[in-house]
């Protein structure tokens, strides 16, 4: 049977379960009511499940036949520190958080994939679903490699999906090789020496150096990244001074920066720190730049995507599945489980027009049609990578 329709036999609950996620939206680390609900329905199926890895993070795991291959699933739990303004009747019941990224939908999609394999177990091997804390820049895919979670859990391919809004329910996308941009933010902290705004020449404007900071980054990936790479050098804000007459005594310059390579993030650090010291220095000034990696690129294993990919065409159709989708400078920090197992991370539509507005809008919410969709492609992948013998 087509997993999308045996798992259409229990949408509703599934429904209920993804409204109810999204009614309670918890941030990274704090995952604690997911966690434990999330567990208790693994645990109801028969699934073995070890807790407060990387904090509240938590794998269940169920095995079948004797093979000894695994396959790792990954869905991310947390929500986003940011206020809700759908009015709908399951909207955020936390003043300042919602599920504005569709987590509420991937936590479902996954417990649906662990509910229809633990109730058909067409496969052999061992499955390991990964429920990940604090994706949103907290490094909670880390927080778990670093508790052992490939040690403690052996995954010979793990996969990961996200809601795609603008893409058609039951359909799906993904590319081979860079599939999302890596991404660090930045901070830089000008120190001049401030005066009178009406004698300029008795101080070391702080706010001058920092704007002639701000127009040398913007050539690092015109004149230092090769033309057939991408990059983005992003200046989000600058803050100095609060009086008219008064040239401050510093300036502080934030921002992110994305790129598709490793390499290529290390290489706009590098050029941004030597060019914000330098030029500092010309004035008279100190500038200390200071980097925080948030994910590095997700890259897609050539035969993992197309595994995935014929999975998903076995699904729907192959005219509902993009094998060569641009890649996108937003971030995944699943990119740190696929820099340390092989995999794939694939996009599920969340639908088109009216009320398809794009993640982290006050205005997004989960579209539950998608759940089928996203819970089949994560059955179908274990059905193909763990197939019964003969």
């Amino acid at each position: 049977m087509n997993p999308i329709e045996h798992i259409r036999g229990f949408h509703d609950q599934l429904t209920s379960w993804r409204r109810d996620f999204h009614a309670h939206p918890e941030t990274g680390f704090e995952e604690h009511r997911t966690a434990a609900l999330v567990a208790e329905r693994l645990e109801s199926w028969g699934i073995e499940v070890q807790r407060g890895i990387g904090r509240t993070g938590l794998v269940g795991t169920l095995r079948s036949g004797r093979g000894n291959r695994a396959v790792g699933l990954r869905a991310d739990m947390d929500a986003l520190d940011m206020p809700e303004a759908t009015g709908l009747p399951y909207a955020s019941t936390v003043p300042g958080k919602m599920h504005g990224c569709g987590h509420d939908g991937h936590t479902t999609m996954l417990l649906g994939a662990a509910k229809y394999l633990a109730e058909t177990k067409n496969f052999d091997g061992t499955v390991h679903f990964i429920f990940q804390p604090a994706e949103e820049g907290q490094g909670g895919a880390r927080a778990m490699i670093e508790d052992g979670l490939f040690e403690r859990f052996p995954c010979d391919a793990v996969y990961g999906l996200h809601n795609r809004p603008g893409l058609a329910v039951g359909h799906y996308a993904l590319r081979p090789g860079p599939m999302m941009a890596g991404c660090g933010f930045f901070d830089l902290v000008i120190q001049g020496r401030g005066g009178h705004g009406a004698r300029p020449e008795s101080t070391v404007d702080p706010v001058v150096c920092g704007s002639q900071i701000v127009a040398a980054w913007q050539s690092i990936v015109a004149r230092n990244v090769a033309a057939a790479d991408t990059a983005v050098v992003s200046v989000t804000g600058f803050a100095a001074g609060t009086a008219y007459n008064v040239i401050p005594d510093s300036a502080a310059l934030r921002g992110t920066i994305r790129a598709f390579r490793t390499a290529t993030m290390r290489l706009l650090e590098e050029r941004m720190r030597i060019l914000a010291t330098s030029i500092a220095t010309g004035f008279g000034a100190t500038a200390e730049l200071t980097f925080h990696e948030v994910a590095i690129p997700t890259v897609n294993a050539p035969e993992q995507t197309a595994l995935i990919a014929e999975a998903a065409a076995a699904l729907v159709g192959e005219g509902h599945v993009d094998r060569d989708r641009v890649a996108a400078m937003g971030s995944e920090d699943f990119s740190y489980m696929l820099a340390e197992r092989p995999g794939a991370y694939i996009l599920v539509g969340n639908g088109t027009g009216e009320g398809s507005c794009e993640v982290h809008n006050p205005g997004y919410d989960f579209n539950d049609a998608a759940i089928p969709y996203g819970a089949g492609i994560l059955a179908a992948v274990v059905e193909k990578e763990l197939a019964k013998p003969g």
